[in-house]
Order: C-alpha cells, then sequence, then structure tokens
C-alpha cells in the first residue's frame, strides 16, 4: 500500500521499473548509512551491506555516487521515449534544421512504420502509437505523424507538485515510522477517522466540510507557530522544523489490503 501511490505518480511521470530500482538502490544507502550508524557515526559499509542486502562492493559505488551531484536522470529507457529520441537524432528523420519530420504512417524512410522498426522495441506498433497519442507525444496532422515531445511522459506533471508530493509524503511517512518503531520517545500526534459505508451523495458535502474546517484549524496551528518563531537575528538558538499536515480519504484500499 505503501508504494502504490509512489508507482501510480512515477508511473504518469513515465518513470519505469529499471529507474525506481537503481533509484531505490542509492536511496536503501543513504537511509542506513545516514539513520544506523553508532554513537553519531555513519554506518559502515560492512553494516550498510547486511541491512540493505546489497553487497559490499555496489554499497561503496553507491556511497560514491552520493558523494557527487546527482546527474539528471535519463528517460531514454522505455520503447516510447527510445523512439522519440531516435526520430530527434536519426538524421534519415530530420529536416535540414534538424528538427523531426511529419511522418506518414507507412511507406519507405522516412515513415513511422520504419522509425518504429527500428527504435520500436518489443511493443507492437499499433500498441505504442496509441500510447503515443493518448499522451499527446505525438500529434495527427494531414494523414502524418508529428513528434511534440522529445521524452514520452504519460502524464503533464507540474515540477512544484512534484516536490509537495514528496515533500507531503515525507513528512507523514517519518511520523508513521517514528511511531511505530521508537518505543521509547514521545508519539507524535497521528489518528484518521473513516467509513466505507457513507453514500456517494455525501462527497461533495464532505468535500466542503473538510475544506471550511480542516482550514480553520490549519490556520490555528500556523499562528501558534508563528508565535514561537525563532528571531531572524537570534544567531545563538538553532531553529528546528514542526508543523501538521491535514489530509483527505477518498476510495477504496487496493484489492487484498482490506481488513
Amino acid at each position: 500500500m505503501l508504494l502504490r501511490p509512489i508507482a501510480l505518480l512515477l508511473l504518469k511521470g513515465g518513470v519505469t521499473w529499471r529507474e525506481f530500482s537503481e533509484l531505490s538502490k542509492s536511496v536503501f544507502v543513504s537511509v542506513a548509512t545516514d539513520e544506523f550508524g553508532i554513537g553519531g557515526r555513519p554506518t559502515n559499509i560492512s553494516r550498510v551491506s547486511i541491512l540493505t542486502g546489497i553487497s559490499r562492493k555496489e554499497v561503496k559505488r553507491q556511497r560514491d555516487l552520493l558523494e557527487v551531484a546527482a546527474p539528471e536522470a535519463s528517460l531514454k529507457t522505455t520503447d516510447a521515449t527510445r523512439l522519440l529520441s531516435g526520430w530527434h537524432q536519426d538524421p534519415d528523420y530530420l529536416d535540414p534544421t534538424g528538427q523531426p519530420l511529419p511522418l506518414p504512417l507507412a511507406g519507405d524512410t522516412p515513415s513511422f512504420k520504419t522509425l518504429f522498426n527500428a527504435y520500436g522495441g518489443d511493443t507492437p506498433e499499433q500498441t505504442l502509437l496509441k500510447e503515443l497519442r493518448h499522451a499527446n507525444s505525438i500529434q495527427d496532422d494531414n494523414g502524418h505523424v508529428v513528434a511534440a515531445r522529445r521524452y514520452h511522459m504519460p502524464g503533464d506533471l507540474d515540477p512544484g507538485g512534484l516536490h509537495f508530493f514528496g515533500t507531503n509524503l515525507y513528512d507523514h511517512g517519518q511520523t508513521l515510522a517514528s511511531n511505530v518503531g521508537d518505543v521509547v520517545a514521545p508519539k507524535w500526534l497521528e489518528g484518521f477517522a473513516v467509513d466505507d459505508r457513507i453514500h456517494p451523495e455525501a462527497v461533495e458535502a464532505f468535500r466542503v466540510y473538510l475544506d471550511k474546517r480542516g482550514q480553520q484549524f490549519l490556520e490555528e496551528v500556523d499562528a501558534w507557530l508563528g508565535q514561537h518563531r525563532v528571531d531572524a537575528n537570534d544567531s545563538s538558538t538553532t531553529p528546528v522544523r514542526l508543523g501538521m499536515g491535514v489530509y483527505a480519504i477518498a476510495g477504496p484500499l487496493p484489492k487484498g489490503t482490506q481488513s
């Protein structure tokens, strides 16, 4: 259940399982290094290997990668993106200015058929064509198809929205993990009110109710936090980050997970 909303977001953004697998390996090494040390020191390579199940050699490689600035992730891994990339780079499919040519669906080079044969991978041609059209990665124009994007993205994702998603999921997850795993430290507030027998006609009224009451409560919290801010001129105090998130619950749990 934890991974389903993450997978949903990543798939909307065109991120493949292979890319997620490689990225998650780096995150496992980073968390094991930072959070499981003894005496405030980073966890050594051998213990990180034991905790994560990743070989010592690979742990060292991941640590070395974490020491340098992260490169921009390559998106050229799916059949759809590979085809679009070839369309933008192969001279046979470019006009004199270096722009991708409009292509007829069939015929000799340059055509979508020959482009697919060269770069389409093992996805059926009509399936790939349908997916590219659905995501507006290509457009139809007088019997030809035109490349609208260089990389395939099944859904348009706003970078600010992605940051908001990540921050909120991180904050909520940190509280839950702390409350579950630390039996000594005081528990942070986390709870929910949910019922799976609500009349569907009440959905909009519930949305309005939450917007009004939830906003009122968040404004109260915001005012309380404002009263306890460290003065900008106070260099002797190190501020901490505190806050509260409120979220709605709508829809069923994934199949097979209902209690």
